[in-house]
C-alpha cells in the first residue's frame, strides 16, 4: 500500500511526492502546486491535481513541461516531473522505468542545492526494489531517505517501512524493536491512521515471531480504531490479518475477516486484494466452491496483468508522441531559419548583381579574390587530409598499441613487435598515398577488439548490437571512417574523461545506422572544444552524409548519438 507525504525543497516552490510503503496502509494527499507563472507551471499544477484521478492525462502534462523546462535549463522543475512520472510508473507496477526516471531526476539535481529532494527520489528507489522484492536494497534506499529527512512524521513513515521491510525478511526481532520505538513516540496515538497501522503491523510481526504470543486485543483495537475513522484501505489489512491468526485457532473467525475483506476490496476497486482473499479461500475453505474461486481468481490475475501492460504501452507511447512532436517543432524551426536565410541570400544576390551593374572593377576584384580563396582552402584541405591520415594511422594507432600493452597482464613482445611494424608500413604509405585493401576480419570482429582492447580493471567496456548484419551493406570508406571515429572516441575517453564505464549500442532502423556512446565520466565541462581529434570526427562524419550530436545537457558523463545511412 502506498502513502503520499509533501516536500517543500528550498526557496522556489516547488511540490515533491515522497512515497512510503507502509504495510496495508493507504493515504492520499493533494499534492502542492507552484505560482503559475510560465504555460510549464500551469501545465505541472494541472497534473498534480489530477494525479490518482486520471494518472494518464497527468502524465501526459508532466511529459510536456518536462520538454519546455529542458528547453530552459531548468534542472530542479525538470526533476520535480521525472520524480511524480516515476511515482506514476511505480503505481502500474513498471518498477523498471520508475527506476529510471527517478535516476534521471538525480542526474539532474544540483546539490547541495537541490539536496531535499533526495529523500524523495531515495523512497521511490525502495519502493520500486521492495515491489521486486529486492528487500536489501530497498532497506538500503529507505535508510538514505530517513538520513535525510528532517520532519518527524515523514520519520514515522520510513521507520514503518523499514520494519515492514525487516518482517519480508523474517527478521522479525528487529521489526518489532523498531515498532516499540514507534509506539512510545510522543503524540503518536493523536493522528489515529499511523497510531491504528502501527499498532497491527507491531501485533501482527509479534505473532509471526511467537505464536503463543496473544495478538488479538491489539489486533481489534486497531482494526476499531480504523472502522471509526473509516479507513477502508487499513480495514483490509485488519481483516487480512485477523483472518491469519484466527486461521488455526477459529476457522469460522478467519472465513469472515478474509470475506470481508474481499468485499472491502470490491468497493475501494482493488483487484489484488480481492486476488488475495480468493487464494486465502481456496487454501482453507474446503467447503467452498473451489472451481468458481479459481475461475475468478484466473479472470482478476489476467486482468491485472492486462491493465499493467496496456498501462505501461501507454505511458511509454505518451513520452514517444511527446519527444516526437518537440522534434517536428524543432524541424519546423530549422525550416523557417532556412527560409529567412534564403531570402537573406537572395536580397545579397540582387545587391551584388545591381553593384555589378554600376561597376564591373568590383566584380572582377571580387572574382580574383575568391579564386585566390579558393586556391587557399584546397591548400588548407590537403594539409588537413594528410594531419588526419597521420593523426588516424599513427597517433592513433601508437595510442591503441600502447593501451592492449597497458591492458594486457602476459606481455606478447613479438606481438606487439608486429602491430608497431604495421603502424610503421602505414605511416610510409601515406607519403605515396596507398589504397590498396588489405584481409581484414569481420567488421564487427574489428569493432568488438578494439572496444575491448580499452578494457581494464579500471575502465568496463560494453557494446550491444555489434552484429555483422548491421554493417553488412557498408562500402571499405564508410566501414574505415566509422572505425576511426569510434577510435577517436575511445582515445579521448581514456586520456580525459576519467569514465569507470563505457558502452556503445549500434542498431539499424529505415536504412539509418545510429551509433550510441555513453561513458561515466565527468563529460565536457564548458561546452566542446574542437581539436584535432573531435575535428577529424566531426568531418569524417560529414564526409559520409551522417551527424553527430553532443548531448551536452547530461550533468554527468556523456552521450554522443552517431546517425549515418547505411547504404
Amino acid at each position: 500500500m502506498l502513502s503520499i507525504t509533501i516536500m517543500y525543497p528550498g526557496f522556489k516552490f516547488v511540490g515533491i511526492f515522497l512515497l512510503f510503503i507502509s504495510c496495508n496502509f493507504s493515504e492520499n494527499r493533494n499534492p502542492p502546486v507552484k505560482a503559475p507563472s510560465t504555460e510549464a507551471d500551469k501545465m505541472y499544477n494541472e497534473a498534480a491535481a489530477l494525479y490518482n484521478n486520471d494518472n494518464e492525462k497527468a502524465f501526459t502534462l508532466l511529459s510536456k513541461a518536462e520538454s519546455i523546462y529542458k528547453l530552459k535549463n531548468d534542472s530542479a522543475d525538470i526533476a520535480s516531473c521525472l520524480i511524480i512520472k516515476a511515482i506514476i510508473l511505480n503505481d502500474i507496477g513498471d518498477y523498471l522505468s520508475s527506476n529510471e526516471r527517478a535516476i534521471d531526476a538525480l542526474s539532474f539535481l544540483k546539490l547541495p542545492r537541490d539536496s531535499a529532494y533526495l529523500p524523495s527520489i531515495y523512497n521511490n528507489l525502495a519502493i520500486s526494489e521492495k515491489n521486486l522484492k529486492h528487500y536489501s536494497e530497498a532497506l538500503n534506499w529507505y535508510h538514505k531517505a530517513l538520513q535525510l529527512s528532517s520532519d518527524n512524521s515523514q520519520k514515522i513513515t520510513i521507520k514503518n517501512n523499514i520494519a515492514d521491510t525487516y518482517g519480508k525478511l523474517k527478521n522479525y526481532p528487529k521489526a518489532i524493536h523498531i515498532y516499540q520505538s514507534l509506539l512510545k513516540e510522543k503524540n503518536l496515538q493523536k493522528n489515529e491512521i499511523d497510531y491504528a497501522r502501527i499498532l497491527d503491523n507491531y501485533s501482527y510481526i509479534s505473532w509471526l515471531e511467537n505464536k503463543n504470543y496473544n495478538a488479538e486485543p491489539n489486533l481489534l483495537k486497531a482494526f476499531a480504531l480504523r472502522q471509526k475513522i473509516n479507513d477502508k484501505a487499513g480495514m483490509i489489512s485488519s481483516h487480512s490479518h485477523l483472518a491469519e491468526y484466527y486461521l488455526h485457532s477459529d476457522k469460522s473467525k478467519a472465513l469472515y475477516h478474509n470475506h470481508q475483506k474481499y468485499l472491502l476490496a470490491k468497493v475501494i476497486k482493488n483487484p489484488g486484494d480481492r486476488i488475495e482473499a480468493i487464494e486465502f479461500l481456496v487454501k482453507s475453505d474446503t467447503k467452498s466452491n473451489l472451481q468458481d474461486y479459481f475461475a475468478e481468481y484466473q479472470y482478476l490475475n489476467d486482468s491485472i496483468q492486462l491493465s499493467k501492460d496496456k498501462a505501461k504501452n501507454r505511458f511509454a507511447l505518451i513520452e514517444f508522441d511527446v519527444e516526437k512532436k518537440n522534434a517536428e517543432n524543432q524541424k519546423l524551426k530549422i525550416i523557417t531559419v532556412q527560409k529567412q536565410n534564403r531570402i537573406l541570400k537572395q536580397n545579397v544576390v540582387l545587391g551584388i548583381l545591381s553593384l555589378t551593374l554600376i561597376g564591373g572593377w568590383i566584380v572582377y576584384k571580387r572574382r580574383k579574390k575568391g579564386l585566390q580563396r579558393e586556391n587557399e582552402l584546397r591548400i588548407k584541405e590537403n594539409q588537413l587530409h594528410l594531419s588526419k591520415k597521420v593523426h588516424d594511422v599513427v597517433a592513433n594507432g601508437i595510442y591503441q598499441v600502447m593501451t592492449k600493452i597497458e591492458n594486457q597482464e602476459d606481455f606478447d613482445k613479438e606481438r606487439v613487435l608486429d602491430e608497431l611494424e604495421f603502424v610503421y608500413e602505414k605511416s610510409r604509405d601515406i607519403s605515396y598515398e596507398k589504397t590498396a585493401s588489405e584481409n581484414k576480419p569481420e567488421f564487427s570482429k574489428r569493432i568488438s577488439t578494439l572496444i575491448a582492447s580499452f578494457n581494464n580493471e579500471n575502465v568496463k567496456t560494453y557494446l550491444a548490437g555489434n552484429d555483422e548484419t548491421i554493417w553488412k551493406t557498408l562500402n571499405d570508406f564508410t566501414r574505415e571512417e566509422i572505425y576511426q571515429v569510434m577510435r577517436e572516441l575511445l582515445i579521448n575517453m581514456k586520456k580525459h574523461s576519467h569514465a569507470t564505464l563505457v558502452a556503445f549500442k549500434f542498431e539499424r532502423k529505415n536504412n539509418i545506422i545510429q551509433i550510441q556512446y555513453t561513458d561515466n565520466g565527468i563529460g565536457i565541462p564548458g561546452g566542446i572544444i574542437y581539436k584535432n581529434g573531435l575535428t577529424n570526427t566531426d568531418s569524417r562524419i560529414e564526409t559520409i552524409h551522417g551527424e553527430i550530436i553532443f548531448d551536452t545537457e547530461t550533468e554527468k558523463g556523456l552521450k554522443i548519438y552517431i546517425s549515418f545511412p547505411a547504404s
